[in-house]
């Protein structure tokens, strides 16, 4: 053997020890922290166990996605032969009801697969969702935002993947106004569905100022032209401040419900989500999960670098938790839901400065929309 060989041949001895150094454990660990590091938006329970000289991987993921990950990393590691008992939530969905759009005008999805069960989240009228386990009469759907949790079967409209692909294809509106109806006849009274801003139906035929337009579960009703828009012409709006503010304003006074995301009823990150999204912007769920994205601004900085529409994040200070997160306005003001959606300040001498602690961060969504965790509805491919 010459030397140059001989050194090839070393090279790679080393690099399979190194390569073989990291354990189907830590390789585990690795890849959760990379692709599944929150359970609210990956279902990860997988293990690693040696049997002799065998490893066995077992536990559960979400999705098939997943799985491959898995494999991928486990053989450029070194571990090219091991025994596969993981499963994976979404092959035991049968191809009819891979996907869904809610069917209600709101849906409440909640931690558990049963009514008592903490409110999760909320899902409008035409979102789509993927299934991902079915839970006697519930199923535990991932959310257009990741978000992952579980709804009653009554929610939904179950659609293959050919029915999505012709949905997405289909002319659509989506709800304007605040909150409207679909109604037997143009001008009627009888109601087929209330409707709040985000639903969205498809079109079938329109009739003076009316449109007939049906819910994702067939139902068939008119519309006023007024309260709703085209979705994809829609959904080339650009960013707007003044479109952000105008919603949350809309929203003054009404209530706070943990977990509430529409306009009837919102908790604080709900707000941000609902305020975006009327600009065409879906946002991450939960307050903490929103500091993470966007141009971050850490602690300290002068409420008069803010614009309209910065996310503004509370919490606690010791820890540095995000618990609460507020939208900006002008003049040290931000909008928030706390109790009820209200306007306070930030300037601690104002009259309505309240017992929040200065902001933990901010984040700016302008100039931000296609980073991690902020996406344009337009860009979304389960929408289009």
């Amino acid at each position: 053997m010459d030397i140059k060989s001989l050194i090839l041949t070393l090279v790679l001895s080393v690099s399979s020890l190194v390569a073989l150094a990291v354990t189907p454990v830590e390789t585990l660990n690795e890849l959760k922290q990379r692709i599944a590091p929150d359970k609210r938006t990956a279902i990860w329970d997988v293990n690693a166990s040696q049997q002799g000289s065998k490893w066995v991987l077992s536990g559960t993921v979400g999705t098939q996605a997943q799985k491959k990950a898995i494999q991928a990393a486990m053989i450029k590691n070194g571990f090219s032969t091991y025994t596969d008992k993981i499963t994976v939530l979404e092959d035991g969905i049968p191809a009819a009801r891979k996907w869904a759009l809610v069917k209600l005008s709101i849906a409440t999805l909640r931690t558990e697969p049963k009514h008592s069960a903490e409110i999760a989240t909320q899902g409008i009228m035409g979102a789509p969702v993927k299934v991902l386990q079915k839970c006697e009469d519930w199923y535990r759907v991932q959310m257009a935002d990741d978000y992952i949790a579980y709804v009653p079967e009554s929610s939904l409209s179950f659609k293959t993947e050919a029915q999505m692909k012709t949905w997405r294809k289909a002319k659509r509106y989506i709800v304007t106004a605040y909150d409207s109806r679909l109604v037997t006849e143009p001008h009627g009274d009888e109601t087929v569905s209330d409707l709040v801003m985000g639903n969205i139906l498809e079109y079938k035929t329109a009739q003076g100022g009316w449109l007939k337009l049906v819910t994702p579960d067939g139902r068939v009703g008119w519309v006023d032209g007024a309260d709703v828009a085209e979705l994809s012409q829609w959904s080339q709006q650009g960013f707007s401040a003044a479109q952000i503010e105008k919603t949350a304003r809309r929203m003054m006074g009404s209530s706070y419900l943990w977990g509430g995301t529409s306009t009837k009823v919102t908790d604080c990150s709900g707000l941000s989500k609902v305020s975006y999204l009327s600009n065409g912007i879906i946002l991450q769920r939960d307050a903490s999960q929103q500091a993470l994205t966007g141009k971050i601004m850490k602690k300290g900085t002068d409420w008069r670098q803010y614009e309209t529409g910065d996310l503004l994040f509370f919490g606690n200070e010791k820890t540095g938790r995000v618990t609460h997160v507020g939208i900006y306005l002008r003049d040290g003001k931000y909008i928030h839901c706390s109790g009820q959606v209200k306007i306070n300040s930030l300037i601690p001498t104002a009259s309505d400065y309240p017992y929040l602690y200065s902001p933990l961060s901010a984040s700016r969504i302008k100039g931000m929309v296609g980073t991690k965790g902020i996406i344009a509805l337009k860009n979304h491919p389960w929408y289009f």
